[in-house]
């Protein structure tokens, strides 16, 4: 009798702590952290495309309070298609609050697991095509605003009147930023020569190194490149002492002696913004843009490097002018 005794208060316990808790139902934690999950194509070290939007993360973690109210997690070097698609669908399968395809090569993959999703919001760039879906944000670097800079730049500095561009693949963001870097060195500088070698690869760190070198042989002074591949254009103009000026993130480690500056993405602004609107109710259907307006792109300068006084006074002007649109980069 005893023991039924003790039995029985024990059940009186639990339901009395399950009354007070509501019944069986589970108790809903507003202290939740935002959950984010990153897929990139390459390392989040690339000093490129892709260390940029690992930047941005670190940043956001901290704008928000830190991990306790943010969290975000990355699957890197995700350069094969299918492998970022499975990382994607278990992202969306594990209930994150935003999954973001940092690349144009995921878009394919996105329209296919969005609508299977459609509680999950979901972004890529850089493009500013959303599929027409509810669910999917896009995100474009107006990266020719920046590459005229830097070409005014490059246009200012060169000796030779010769200026080499090791681009990756024809599209997107760096097809924008070789465009305005072109058309910068040539409103400074009309009688430099602008020689640009598309590789067809945004890794192929040897097929950049061999592109760079061509350049040198051909009698560039100055060289600018994008994607993650020109570390190995960085390293040739850095043995030959040939000037770089850089773009997505700070390459200036690399070669503090040869880089310039540097065109920074920083995409922590606009993605703010997708944050809000997703913790709204609103998961997508629209498109952003950083610019030098609205400090999504901004110039770094090598500190270390003896940039002449007036090439830097020309370089902020020209930020400035474009950002008031005195000057107009055609994209």
């Amino acid at each position: 009798m005893v023991k039924w005794n003790k039995l029985f208060a024990v059940l009186i316990l639990v339901s009395l702590l399950l009354a007070g808790c509501g019944g069986g139902d589970p108790v809903p934690d507003g202290d939740q952290p935002f959950r984010i999950a990153v897929v990139t194509p390459s390392a989040i070290n690339d000093l490129a495309f892709s260390q940029s939007i690992y930047d941005a993360m670190v940043k956001i973690q901290q704008a928000m309070g830190g991990s306790s109210e943010m969290e975000f997690v990355i699957s890197d070097s995700m350069f094969v298609v299918d492998d970022a698609g499975a990382a994607i669908r278990d992202y969306a399968s594990q209930g994150y609050d935003l999954i973001i395809a940092h690349g144009s090569q995921y878009g394919g993959v996105l329209q296919e697991i969005a609508p299977d999703f459609p509680n999950v919001s979901f972004a890529w760039g850089t493009t500013v095509d959303t599929f027409g879906l509810p669910n999917i944000f896009a995100y474009e670097a107006r990266s020719e605003q920046g590459g005229y800079v830097n070409g005014v730049i490059a246009g200012a500095l060169t000796e030779s009147n010769i200026v080499g561009v090791v681009g990756p693949i024809e599209t997107g963001d760096a097809k924008l930023y070789v465009d305005g870097f072109v058309a910068g060195v040539r409103a400074q500088n009309p009688n430099a020569q602008v020689n640009v070698n598309w590789i067809g690869s945004f890794s192929d760190v040897a097929l950049a190194s061999e592109a760079a070198q061509t350049h040198i042989n051909a009698g560039a002074d100055v060289m600018a490149g994008t994607a993650q591949m020109v570390v190995g254009a960085i390293g040739v103009a850095k043995d030959n002492g040939v000037l770089w000026i850089g773009t997505q993130a700070s390459q200036t480690s690399l070669a503090p002696d040869i880089v310039v500056a540097n065109q920074i993405y920083d995409w922590s602004g606009i993605l703010l913004e997708i944050i809000e609107l997703v913790q709204a109710g609103t998961l997508g259907g629209r498109f952003f843009e950083i610019t030098l307006a609205n400090d999504g792109l901004y110039l770094e300068y090598n500190e270390a490097f003896d940039l002449p006084a007036e090439v830097r006074q020309l370089a902020d002007q020209t930020v400035q002018d474009i950002i008031s649109g005195a000057i107009v980069v055609e994209p």
